[in-house]
């Protein structure tokens, strides 16, 4: 599993699709909101919490289609396949990999960029909790659709289309985890909603990107 894991996050960098990319998008779209919103403090402080999960969600969907397309260009993922390790196993891996290479890094760059959005620095640490806990959930989703469309010619969009309903309840609960403690709530429901998503995601996604991947390399 280890150099599994070791390759890919090589490969993830190497691509051009690791986390200089995400963290690029993400900058941009933080940066460009002032300028359609207004920079007034009180026009941005209430979008900030939705715009900043809204920002990482899409700056993960830009390396998603990388996750299993580069193996099945070189036919590796048929080895991989046929390998010892179990193929929920190397999901997972690659998951991880997507992770540690996209979303790591949005989690690290969102209290910077928040302050391009007026986000007060008491919400600062529920912004990281909400994207530390939610972001996992948003790479092993991302394989699973991954899985599905891999081999198929311009299946980057069908995976947008396919990933994108399955991150809603990710973004909800994390968004709302940061509005409540911009407003002196509690975060601890939402948070803990998030967490039971990320936890049911990644027991349970595994096996059925695994089975879409049998099907698709037959």
């Amino acid at each position: 599993m280890l150099p599994l894991l070791r390759r890919d996050l090589t490969l993830a960098t190497r691509a051009g699709g690791g986390f200089g990319l995400a963290v690029a998008f993400f900058l941009i779209l933080c940066a460009l909101v002032p300028f359609g919103v207004g920079p007034d403090s009180a026009a941005l402080r209430p979008i900030a919490p939705g715009i900043l999960w809204l920002g990482a969600l899409l700056a993960c969907l830009l390396s998603l289609d990388r996750i299993f397309a580069l193996d099945h260009e070189d036919g590796s993922l048929d080895l991989l396949a046929t390998a010892p390790i179990p193929l929920e196993g190397v999901v997972a891996v690659k998951a991880l990999a997507h992770w540690l290479t996209t979303g790591l890094p949005l989690v690290a760059a969102a209290p910077l960029f928040g302050l391009l959005l007026q986000l007060p620095a008491a919400a600062t640490p529920w912004l990281l909790a909400s994207l530390v806990i939610g972001t996992p959930a948003l790479s092993m989703l991302g394989a699973f659709g991954a899985a599905i469309t891999v081999g198929l010619r311009r299946g980057g969009l069908l995976l947008s289309l396919l990933v994108l309903p399955l991150y809603v309840p990710t973004l909800i609960f994390g968004t709302e985890a940061i509005r409540r403690g911009l407003e002196g709530g509690s975060p601890a429901t939402p948070l803990l909603f998030l967490g039971g998503i990320s936890a049911a995601v990644v027991a349970l996604v595994p096996f059925a990107a695994a089975a879409a991947l049998r099907v698709n390399l037959r």
